[in-house]
């Protein structure tokens, strides 16, 4: 017989209570809180939409160091039938451990029985493997400061949304560009337009913390990388994360639902040795009005 989604989200609501007992603590286990009340509403009421996927993250104090190293789960609404998203992270990780670390992660979780809650086994899984990984790390980071020059990537993403209004959206888009140490730029309005550059493993933790959970009209167009035996911030196109808004051709009522200028934004685009990615945000050549 087939799992149905509401039996998986009952079984999700279940390991959520079970971890919730495990990580009393205020700061070790981080939930929206609006998120286990939108899935016990969908159960009761199963002909309405989907909740969004349930997002958390759990901190673990590693070795007698207690380092810490964060968690981060992403629950399909299939899960446990489907695997679950995860993410381990630590700012006392190396890159290259980090990548290494969450390889290890997701083979064991594919070794486990389908169809059962694993986050918990996951969990065990990081506090008892972490320790090598953050051993290493000291030891490259150490190796590392010796060399005179070191190769660093800069990555740089851009994305299209089909509108970006909300403030606690655009707040959030903010805070975790600043948190992460990356420039660009954010255009409100309709189409929603971000740019981030940075080190790549920042970008794309950028790319997944503005994603989710619900975030459906949103896209990644482009992607840049460019390799430096200096500093990244040599190549960066922009010196902070700037707020974009340029006047629109018209205001329709409350939610002022417009299209901004993008004549305007091209031109900004070209200030920043950028022109060339109108076309590929928008899919035509942008022009310049002889004005």
């Amino acid at each position: 017989m087939a799992v149905t989604v509401k039996e998986c989200l009952e079984l999700q609501l279940l390991e959520v209570e079970m971890l919730l007992s495990m990580f009393p603590k205020r700061g070790e286990f981080s939930l929206d809180e609006d998120a286990v009340p939108s899935i016990q509403r969908y159960l009761r009421n199963a002909d309405g939409a989907l909740p969004p996927q349930l997002e958390y993250r759990i901190t673990l104090d590693v070795g007698e160091a207690k380092a810490k190293v964060e968690l981060q789960v992403l629950l399909p609404h299939m899960y446990p039938q489907v695997a679950p998203q995860l993410f381990a992270r630590s700012d006392a990780l190396h890159r290259q451990q980090q990548l290494q670390l969450n390889t290890r992660l997701a083979s064991h979780i594919s070794s486990l029985d389908s169809g059962d809650l694993c986050v918990c086994e996951a969990v065990q899984w990081v506090k008892d493997n972490s320790l090598p990984f953050l051993a290493n790390s000291k030891t490259l980071s150490e190796c590392a400061s010796k060399e005179v020059r070191v190769k660093e990537m800069l990555h740089r993403m851009w994305i299209y949304s089909h509108h970006i209004y909300r403030q606690e959206l655009r707040k959030k888009i903010f805070d975790c560009a600043k948190k992460l140490n990356l420039t660009g730029f954010c255009l409100t309005g309709k189409p929603g337009i971000i740019c981030v550059e940075g080190l790549r493993e920042n970008c794309e933790e950028f790319w997944r913390d503005i994603r989710y959970p619900n975030w459906k009209h949103i896209s990644c167009k482009h992607v840049e990388n460019m390799e430096t035996e200096g500093s990244i911030d040599n190549l960066r196109l922009f010196h902070g994360f700037e707020d974009l808004q340029f006047q629109a051709h018209g205001d329709y009522g409350l939610r002022n639902d417009y299209h901004m200028d993008l004549g305007q934004f091209l031109e900004f685009l070209k200030q920043h040795q950028s022109g060339h990615i109108f076309q590929i945000l928008f899919g035509v050549e942008g022009k310049l009005s002889d004005n």
